[in-house]
């Protein structure tokens, strides 16, 4: 049966960014719900953000698709044209290569609970817009937009 035993899915907190990016989503916790389902083309995600919390650096991909749907609580959705509040029931589309950046902050009192879905692609570069960084799929380095490495502890 493809049913998913979500309480045998490994909770990740925080993310891969080196310092100083990782601070703003130390807290995050990710479940690859669709890594445990043996998905290869796209990725699932349910994600339990808590007050205060980033989804990730503002950023966007060159070659992959990502969407979110809200499942509980609150999250203020930021891109280049400003900010929109999600609730639950909401959901959000980054089409790939648009140049407009866009993460989520929770700035209510909840946990905020969303699936994250995207695509995988090798060739894709995720481009961060507030921060100087970008890293791509090929190697999984985070580096400056010049490319130069980023010190890792």
């Amino acid at each position: 049966m493809p049913k998913i035993d979500l309480a045998a899915v490994p909770e990740i907190t925080g993310s891969s960014y080196p310092p100083p990016f990782d601070a703003p989503c130390a807290d995050r916790i990710r479940q690859r719900i669709g890594d445990a389902g043996g998905l290869s083309d796209f990725g699932v995600n349910l994600m339990r953000l808590p007050p205060g919390g980033w989804s990730s650096q503002r950023h966007w991909h060159s070659h992959e698709d990502e969407f979110v749907h809200v499942l509980e609580g609150e999250l203020v959705l930021i891109e280049d044209e400003g900010e929109t509040i999600l609730r639950a029931g909401d959901s959000a589309a980054f089409p790939k290569g648009t140049g407009n950046g866009h993460h989520m902050i929770n700035r209510s009192g909840k946990v905020a609970v969303y699936l994250e879905v995207g695509t995988r692609v090798y060739e894709d570069l995720t481009t961060c817009s507030d921060v100087d960084m970008k890293s791509a799929n090929a190697d999984g380095r985070f580096v400056h937009k010049d490319g130069t490495a980023i010190p890792q502890p």
